[in-house]
């Protein structure tokens, strides 16, 4: 029914395609963008500062032995003092 003249008509589609439509695609859009993002500095809860994550990282994949890895982790943390 055209309600001759007095009604919405097409007013809610405008509002709905010109401003929500936008909005949640812009929401969705820094929404996966964050997700996709990679943390570049470590998180708070990281114990390990920055080289001896490194360090415990070459062990855990088996590029150092447990006795290079001690020798090391002493050297870093002697370097710290």
């Amino acid at each position: 029914m055209m309600y001759h003249g007095y009604g919405m008509g097409m007013g809610w589609a405008l509002i709905v395609f010109a401003v929500v439509v936008p909005t949640l695609l812009a929401a969705l859009w820094l929404f996966i963008t964050q997700l996709q993002r990679s943390p570049d500095v470590p998180a708070a809860s990281d114990p390990l500062p920055g080289a001896e994550r490194i360090l415990a990282d070459r062990l855990a994949h088996g590029e150092i032995d447990a006795d290079e890895y001690a020798q090391r982790l002493r050297a870093l943390r002697a370097e710290r003092r």
